[in-house]
């Protein structure tokens, strides 16, 4: 397949939809901006799509906690629908609030008898945290960051703690490789905050399934696609473009090599 269809699906509130659409159209997708009240109405609409994405922003304002109705919706709605999606091999993307609703809908761990294993809480200062960080990748079997060591590209949440329900969680995912990227300083690990910004428990920033097709991550690399994002741009020297984008190139890639 030469030109994948991505499928951001938006919700009341979204407001990185646009930003998400702009970064696969530059990697090569074909994009189409969804209401998730028309995918409700008609499930088939995703057999037109490879990638969706779950963008950022304040869905459902919030209401309950970050991306639990969006949550809801997919789970009540649509769990079947992004089920056979997934197991498709296709991928699929959460992007902050759209992380949030995908790990709480089960799409990244699913739940078991007491429900979600994770979740993403208030930030550990109790403060909004809208700022640049620096990531460190290890990309395991992860399809959209094949070749990324790290990333620095913005955060903008209130509530990206993630914190697993019981101790032996994270450090499973962590031993299962499904951490993929977390928080770091200049010189390696993060040395709590502003590096990590929001207290997430082992500097967690994102997390992928067990078949590295689904990505949910809070840091947003839609917002560092050009060279001229970067607040430090011209003192890093005008690169070829931002290192967001190369996430968004290899999704495109992964189905232009099948």
């Amino acid at each position: 397949m030469a030109t994948p269809h991505a499928l951001v699906l938006r919700a009341p509130g979204s407001n990185c939809d646009g930003e998400a659409a702009a970064a696969f159209e530059m990697a090569g997708a074909k994009v189409e901006r969804i209401h998730v009240n028309a995918v409700r109405e008609n499930p088939r609409i995703l057999k037109r799509f490879q990638i969706l994405t779950v963008p950022g922003g304040f869905s459902y304002g919030d209401d309950i906690a970050a991306g639990k109705v969006f949550a809801l919706q997919l789970q009540h709605f649509l769990a079947d629908a992004l089920r056979k999606f997934r197991d498709d091999e296709k991928l699929i993307l959460g992007i902050c609030n759209g992380f949030q609703a995908i790990l709480k809908a089960g799409l990244l761990m699913p739940p078991d008898e007491d429900g979600p294993l994770a979740t993403l809480g208030f930030n550990e200062n109790g403060r909004f945290e809208d700022r640049w960080v620096k990531l460190r990748a290890t990309p395991g079997k992860c399809v959209f960051l094949k070749g990324v060591a790290e990333l620095n590209v913005p955060v903008a949440h209130g509530e990206g703690n993630f914190v697993g329900r019981k101790e032996w969680i994270v450090r499973g995912l962590d031993q299962s490789g499904q951490v993929v990227l977390r928080y770091a300083g200049a010189h390696g690990h993060a040395n709590g905050f502003p590096e990590n910004p929001n207290g997430s428990q082992d500097d967690i920033a994102g997390i992928t399934d067990a078949t590295g097709r689904v990505l949910g991550m809070m840091p947003h690399p839609e917002r560092h696609i050009f060279p001229t994002q970067h607040p430090q741009w011209t003192r890093l020297g005008l690169q070829a473009e931002g290192e967001g984008l190369k996430l968004f190139r290899n999704a495109v890639e992964f189905f232009a090599q099948s």
